[in-house]
């Protein structure tokens, strides 16, 4: 092997090794998740049919051109085109024409839609970023959760490190005759639970990253992690906003409430296209056409045979032009424009319906959002305090069971609580930011963690 093939090598294995321990922040998650997400690709999709449909509604007000072109032969009896005399032989002949008509009014049903098709076009796309919205959303709470089930295994394996040094000590006790082997016992069921508990939260943590993992599409689960930072709960000003003040920004800018505003701007334009139809429509039409036949004819002055003039002479003798206008009025139709335009009315107002409901849903959604935030902040609170009570009962309690003051039970019971305490601050920590999160996003503040 070559020094060059071995250099490349190293270079391929060393990126691959790279790939394989990045760590993933949660701004290139959530990045990530909108461009790879498949319901994205579909609704993206969407918007390109959407721009078709403006294109089709562009094309309705311009003039349609088409062209025909034919060549037959006939054997017998049969009609020359180009003299209307019948001939019993075999023909030749050929015709072209060119036809252009032109929509000149329809009750302005053709302006409706290229209206309809630009509204149509905006309304997939605040359905596409309201769906990048939730997929955002659903990312940050994905994401804090591998942390907080990291930060928790963190804990337990601080609290199994205490207690070794707590079996290492109590052994030492128990043979030095200071403390009886039922408390040695007591210790060692501790640290078999403490055990216990880190392989449950190794296994918390790697569904949490698979999780995730299944939210971006990436299937190499094994390789994926996020980045290894204890986030501390960031300060924020939207919590001196009232549920109102929030509800009123994110109305502004909400793409669900775009949405459902387009919705009804198309009923809207859907309600017009039906009126139109009320209306005469008025066209216009020109046409060109031409004809050539191998067929000659007798002079009708001298009597004399005369052969077929040229292809091209034919193509100019005789060609001829036709134009005019078109009115059609509608009379009676079955009700079925009536019905159509009562159709529409009442899509027009399940839409305004809908847009109230959905900026009621919002505003429940604010307010409960903002109960949350308060309650994870006190939730927060209470943990940190009664993590702090519980570890100073713990060290109280090893002073007491060193000096033979308390028995094993009682102060594996101290340190559990001591456990379960640590476990709930970080539970709480995190659900406390995202709650946060979640609320500063209705108030339209981008989804980061510093």
């Amino acid at each position: 092997m070559n020094l060059k093939l071995m250099v490349l090598l190293l270079l391929c294995g060393v990126g691959s090794l790279s790939a394989q321990n990045k760590k993933w922040t949660l701004e290139e998650c959530v990045e990530y998740a909108v461009e790879n997400n498949l319901t994205v690709e579909q609704y993206e999709l969407d918007l390109e049919n959407a721009l078709i449909d403006r294109s089709d509604a562009l094309g309705g007000l311009l003039p349609s051109v088409n062209s025909t072109l034919s060549t037959s032969g006939n054997t017998g009896l049969s009609f020359d085109p180009t003299t209307n005399q019948p001939v019993t032989t075999t023909i030749l002949t050929a015709s072209g024409g060119v036809t252009s008509s032109l929509t000149l009014f329809d009750g302005l049903r053709n302006i409706h839609r290229l209206n309809r098709a630009k509204l149509n076009e905006m309304a997939n796309r605040y359905r596409l970023d309201d769906l990048k919205d939730d997929i955002r959303l659903s990312v940050a709470n994905a994401y804090l959760q591998i942390l907080s089930n990291k930060e928790t295994l963190k804990v337990y394996k601080a609290q199994y490190a205490v207690t070794e040094q707590d079996l290492k000590r109590t052994k030492e006790l128990v043979a030095a005759g200071v403390l009886p082997q039922g408390d040695l016992l007591e210790i060692e069921a501790t640290a078999a639970g403490l055990e216990q508990q880190i392989v449950n939260s190794e296994n918390q943590v790697l569904i949490s990253r698979i999780g995730l993992a299944q939210l971006l599409q990436i299937t190499d689960y094994e390789n994926f992690d996020v980045s290894d930072v204890d986030y501390e709960v960031p300060p924020s000003d939207v919590l001196n906003r009232s549920p109102k003040e929030i509800f009123a920004e994110a109305v502004t800018f909400r793409n669900d409430i775009k949405f459902s505003q387009s919705n009804i701007d198309l009923a809207k334009e859907d309600l017009k296209i039906s009126k139109g139809a009320l209306y005469p429509t008025l066209g216009a039409f020109f046409n060109y056409n031409t004809r050539y036949s191998d067929q000659g004819g007798f002079d009708s002055g001298t009597g004399n045979f005369v052969p077929a003039e040229s292809f091209g002479n034919q193509l100019w003798i005789n060609d001829g032009i036709s134009y005019g206008a078109q009115l059609n009025i509608p009379v009676f139709n079955g009700f079925s424009v009536r019905n159509n335009i009562k159709r529409s009315q009442i899509t027009l107002e399940k839409a305004k319906l809908q847009l109230e409901q959905d900026k009621l849903d919002l505003e429940t959604n604010i307010n409960q959002a903002y109960v949350d935030v308060k309650s994870a902040s006190k939730a927060y609170e209470a943990a940190l305090k009664t993590l702090e009570a519980r570890q100073l009962a713990y060290d109280y309690s090893k002073e007491r069971y060193e000096v033979g003051l308390m028995n094993a039970f009682d102060f594996s019971q101290a340190q559990a609580r001591v456990d379960d305490a640590a476990a709930e601050v970080v539970r709480t920590k995190y659900d406390y930011i995202f709650r946060l999160k979640v609320l500063e996003f209705y108030f339209g503040l981008p989804l980061q963690l510093k």
